[in-house]
């Protein structure tokens, strides 16, 4: 989760952004063969062309479903895509979709484009210009392998056509139409003009609380931290991720969501103190997955009382 000049990735998303059915069909193809993605059958398999099935091979791998060197199912996707006991294995609540941005936009090694744009790019209005240029300045400087300014640029395209609500181009095939699931976050919106974007913090009341206390705990954990400062978990220092930053939060929606999670899972973290300084302290170890469980669990029951 911290970013490394010697291992990024740049355009293997063969220009496609991730879209509706992807992750899910993907899934169930590996799980039925998995050699899938290496066999001459994969564009039957997964019902889609060559370029395609590469492209879901990259998403896969990018949200952390894939293991990076081989066709191997991750624990998180056999967590939420197998067909009986998979947690939503067809993207039916939100939170799932909060928990793949996080996956994504904290993977500055195989996402590294996702990585920049949440942590690193802070211009709350922009056209797409200027987010092209500031990211090809950012690869530029920080970036030891050349990679080509096409390439940078394609991958600022995909990432706004991912996060941004279609504007219902009539000229545009129907399956090209179909919004990536990220687009319902709201993260990144267009302006009615088409010409300019904006990325705002706000509040995120629909940001679940187990997917946050999953992600702060994912965050620790592989940083080796049991105390970390808020202001870390709010904007990126040394080229970490920062939960706030992904999730666009404003500094008070962070705070007030970090003290309701103290109390959803009782006697894991605490609010402290020290020196004028405001710290998250982990009391005891725990599986990022537990918030996880809580979420799903809670929303479970409360789908069969309705």
């Amino acid at each position: 989760m911290k970013f490394n000049s010697d291992k990024t990735t740049f355009g293997r998303h063969e220009t496609f952004q991730l879209r509706y059915g992807w992750l899910t069909k993907g899934y169930q193809a590996v799980k039925k063969d998995p050699k899938v993605f290496e066999s001459d059958k994969a564009t039957v398999a997964l019902g889609v062309g060559k370029n395609m099935v590469l492209s879901i091979r990259y998403w896969m791998r990018a949200i952390g479903m894939l293991e990076d060197k081989s066709n191997t199912l991750t624990d998180l996707a056999n967590y939420i895509f197998d067909e009986k006991n998979g947690i939503d294995p067809y993207l039916e609540d939100e939170a799932t979709v909060w928990l793949i941005h996080w996956k994504l936009a904290s993977n500055p090694t195989l996402a590294t484009t996702w990585y920049w744009f949440f942590n690193e790019f802070h211009k709350p209005y922009f056209t797409g210009q200027e987010l092209q240029s500031s990211f090809v300045d950012f690869v530029k400087k920080n970036v030891k392998n050349k990679v080509s300014v096409s390439t940078l640029k394609s991958d600022a395209a995909v990432l706004t056509r991912m996060y941004v609500r279609s504007m219902g181009n009539t000229r545009t095939p129907m399956e090209e139409a179909l919004d990536s699931p990220l687009a319902l976050l709201g993260l990144i919106t267009q302006s009615a003009g088409g010409r300019s974007f904006q990325s705002l913090p706000n509040t995120r009341s629909d940001l679940a609380l187990g997917i946050l206390g999953y992600a702060v705990i994912e965050l620790m954990k592989s940083v080796g931290k049991n105390i970390i400062p808020i202001e870390d978990l709010m904007y990126s220092r040394d080229n970490t991720v920062a939960p706030g930053a992904v999730f666009r939060l404003t500094e008070s929606g962070l705070i007030a969501k970090l003290e309701l999670i103290v109390d959803y899972l009782p006697g894991v973290m605490e609010i402290n103190e020290t020196a004028g300084i405001h710290q998250i302290y982990i009391k005891k170890k725990i599986n990022p997955t537990a918030y996880l469980d809580k979420h799903y669990r809670h929303n479970k029951v409360k789908g069969l009382a309705a």
